[in-house]
């Protein structure tokens, strides 16, 4: 069994090497073979290889594409096995390292350290003015918290954070304890992701999910992969891209940079990918500006009303006249009766995407050559200011051609965490609908809030001016999450209070309240068997696809807990023995959650038979399976959205955030990012040549990284320059190390996300090794 590293290794000195044109293949096997046995070693490792994203299995904890409806005996992906291997690890964080490691010593280290150490085995408490964590019993911890609440002067002095990876289950009983508390303060990881595609998607077709299903990227003539990079993010994505390509399917990719798996796929599933030349995936690369987006598909859809003027059948008039709303103001907006301007409209959407017009006008070719486009985006979009009306205007460019509703067509927003989408389902989220909140009031006879409570960025801004007391945590890394890393950490020690139900350390337990608790819980690979009866539970993937997830090895401690455990525990320690909810019921029999759940959420009608079905069930999406849009007109909306673009001014470059392919969201897996040729470290940006020679930055020199904004400067310190071909004006550079250049007032219009792809940045000389607060 390998050990954790003693010494955190050193992050500064990256080794670069030439990044590679395409993905996985061998190298991806043997790596995942190797970090799974590392970790987990044979006897645990091979079960979990061999369950994961099957039938009678787990769902992968990683990202929440999903399972094809033939699966292979290895339906994992290189990240996956990773993300396998981190919770599957027989690594443990026992009582004497915390007697080792003061907090101080703990926000000392990396995240890539503390990630190494293992799972964590017992409940912790750190005491007020403590310098170390130390055991604490589970009736004692509730106790503590219990008694925290009750000290509130109002309920609403209390957040409850969720991670995407928490089960429909436990989610809604987290859901269910806030609400039986008196608030609405949930935010969750959906406020810093795909809380824009949901804001834009209710607006304009009614639901905030993806209308597709992967048949219907099979069935696609053309698909749109814009600001997503599938190859580290969503690797398995890569094989229905190869299955829809050999179909027939044209793949235009649009992206500030080049990412290798939509250059060239080499699918490890088969002969071909394995020894051969693999799959080339995109016909057309378009390197946008960071930003870029809505001036593209805004000169799209005006390009494809000019050509129905000639061509009526350039956009599908008997759809937009039987389904839709606000045509005729969308239409005069992108001058359908000025023809004189569009050489300026175009002019114009070139200076702003940084694409040639011939480029554009290839890609319109493409566009009206196909019946049927799916367009499939993630982060690329939604974290700009303007990202809701890019998002509209992404939707408006299918309507225009009756791309939503019939197969083969439709909007794909591509969720990271494997739950994300379900928690939302289950009402985790500060505005939930009165008629969900009716349903639940009328099952569990109680008037829950109504007031909207607080989402991710209301939150820190609550904790900062002292109206939020008690953070309550369910998953997720939040300090090294959120946006605004200074600010966030000084808010959360502001906090009386601060509790983490987490599987291994993070950053998040070093940054405490002035009392802190760590709550060790189960995870998807565990099995999970409370009173000596095994349990499954169930998850949504990005589909709306609801199935069941069983682990597969022992839990390494019997102080574990499911997510599911803790919530009945601390429900029925806070509200009482007098509360009406069977909580300690819940916890012995999941059966019994999912007959409330039937009761409250539309879509779930027999659910424990359904959920027992292989491969799960499809929930209802009004669009996909009827074109009946359930929107305030009542029909799908055409918006009016004026492009704009981020400026970084003279001097400046536009940062945009990102993944390396050795990490997923804030859990370092290791320090190599070998597709971009980035290894052993990760203080790097990404810059265009033709940039640095401007701005005299040396392939290889050192800088800090200052973000401006109207309350001052933000600065990230040490950080590599790589000559790198992005889009010209434009940087990137790895999260959460960045996450401190992002101002927390920095959001997106309607959906309140923080701005982490374009962040405006100049460079100025290094100023030494960076403070922990900036480390991974």
């Amino acid at each position: 069994m390998s050990k954790a590293p003693e010494h955190d290794p050193a992050q500064d000195r990256p080794d670069v090497r030439s990044p590679r044109h395409h993905a996985v293949g061998l190298p991806a096997v043997a790596n995942s073979i190797r970090v799974v046995g590392a970790q987990a070693g044979a006897k645990r490792g091979l079960p979990l290889l061999r369950d994961v994203n099957q039938t009678g299995g787990f769902d992968c904890p990683g990202c929440a594409w999903p399972e094809p409806g033939h699966r292979h005996p290895a339906e994992f992906c290189e990240n996956g096995a990773k993300a396998v291997a981190e919770e599957g690890t027989r690594r443990r964080v026992d009582p004497d390292f915390f007697t080792a490691h003061a907090v101080t010593d703990l926000a000392e280290k990396s995240g890539y350290w503390l990630g190494q150490q293992g799972r964590l085995t017992q409940p912790l408490h750190l005491a007020e003015h403590a310098t170390h964590y130390e055991p604490i019993t589970w009736d004692d911890a509730f106790a503590l918290i219990a008694a925290e609440l009750a000290d509130l002067d109002t309920p609403d002095a209390a957040a409850f954070y969720t991670s995407g990876r928490t089960s429909n289950e436990a989610a809604f009983l987290y859901q269910l304890f806030a609400r039986r508390l008196g608030t609405n303060n949930l935010p969750d990881c959906s406020n810093m992701c795909h809380e824009s595609s949901g804001s834009a998607l209710a607006e304009t077709i009614g639901i905030g999910k993806g209308s597709v299903t992967l048949d219907d990227l099979y069935q696609a003539d053309l698909i749109i992969v814009a600001g997503q990079n599938p190859g580290t993010n969503h690797p398995r994505m890569l094989t229905a891209l190869e299955k829809a390509k050999h179909a027939g399917a044209r793949i235009a990719t649009v992206n500030p940079l080049p990412e290798a798996g939509m250059q060239r796929f080499k699918n490890p599933q088969t002969a071909r990918g394995l020894a051969g030349r693999g799959t080339d995936l995109t016909d057309l690369f378009l390197q946008i500006k960071v930003g870029g987006d809505l001036a593209l598909f805004s000169i799209l859809n005006r390009m494809i009303l000019r050509a129905a003027a000639t061509d009526p059948a350039a956009v599908d008039r008997d759809f937009i006249d039987t389904h839709t709303h606000g045509f005729a103001a969308f239409a005069a907006h992108h001058g359908a009766d000025d023809p004189d301007g569009d050489a300026a409209a175009l002019a114009d959407a070139v200076e702003r995407t940084g694409i040639p017009a011939a480029e554009i006008e290839r890609l319109l070719a493409m566009v009206l050559a196909a019946d049927k486009i799916v367009v499939c985006w993630a982060m690329g979009l939604t974290q700009h200011q303007h990202a809701v009306p890019t998002i509209r205007e992404v939707v408006a460019f299918l309507l225009l051609r009756g791309n939503i509703g019939r197969p083969g067509a439709g909007v794909c927003p591509v969720r990271g965490h494997s739950n994300v989408q379900g928690d939302r389902t289950m009402g985790i989220w500060e505005r939930m609908p009165d008629r969900f909140l009716d349903a639940l009031g009328t099952e569990f006879d109680f008037a829950p809030p109504r007031d909207h409570g607080l989402d991710t960025v209301g939150t820190i801004r609550a904790m900062r001016d002292g109206r939020v007391r008690v953070f309550f945590a369910m998953g997720g890394n939040f300090v090294a999450a959120t946006p605004d890393t200074a600010a966030t950490e000084a808010a959360m020690r502001g906090c009386r209070l601060t509790v983490h139900v987490s599987t291994k350390l993070n950053r998040s337990h070093a940054v405490t309240g002035a009392r802190a608790l760590i709550l060790p819980a189960l995870g998807r690979t565990d099995v999970d068997a409370p009173g000596g009866r095994e349990q499954f539970v169930t998850v949504e993937d990005s589909m709306g696809i609801v199935h069941a997830s069983r682990g597969s090895v022992p839990p390494l401690s019997p102080g574990m807990r499911s997510e599911i455990a803790i919530v009945a525990g601390l429900a029925r320690a806070v509200l009482g023995p007098d509360d009406t909810v069977p909580w300690e019921e819940f916890a012995l029999d999941y059966d019994l959650i999912r007959d409330r759940i039937e009761r409250v959420v539309p879509g779930f009608a027999d659910y424990n038979a359904r959920a027992r079905v292989p491969g799960g069930f499809s929930l209802p999406h009004a669009p996909r399976d009827g074109r009946v849009f359930p929107t305030a007109t009542g029909k799908a909306n055409f918006t009016v959205n004026p492009v704009t673009s981020p400026e970084a001014g003279p001097g400046r470059l536009l940062l945009q955030t990102l993944r390396s392919h050795d990490q997923f969201n804030t859990t370092i897996y290791g320090l190599d990012d070998r597709y971009r040729g980035i290894h052993h470290g990760r203080r790097v940006v990404l810059v265009n040549p033709e940039d640095a020679a401007a701005l005299g930055l040396a392939d290889g020199a050192f800088c800090d990284l200052v973000s401006e904004w109207s309350d001052g400067d933000r600065r990230a310190p040490h950080f590599r320059i790589v000559h790198y071909p992005t889009a010209r004006g434009c940087a990137a550079a790895y999260f959460p190390e960045t996450n401190v250049l992002v101002p927390l007032d920095s959001v997106a219009e309607t959906s309140n996300t923080p701005t982490s792809k374009s962040i405006v940045v100049r460079f100025e000389p290094d100023s030494g090794e960076p403070g922990g607060a900036a480390r991974s």
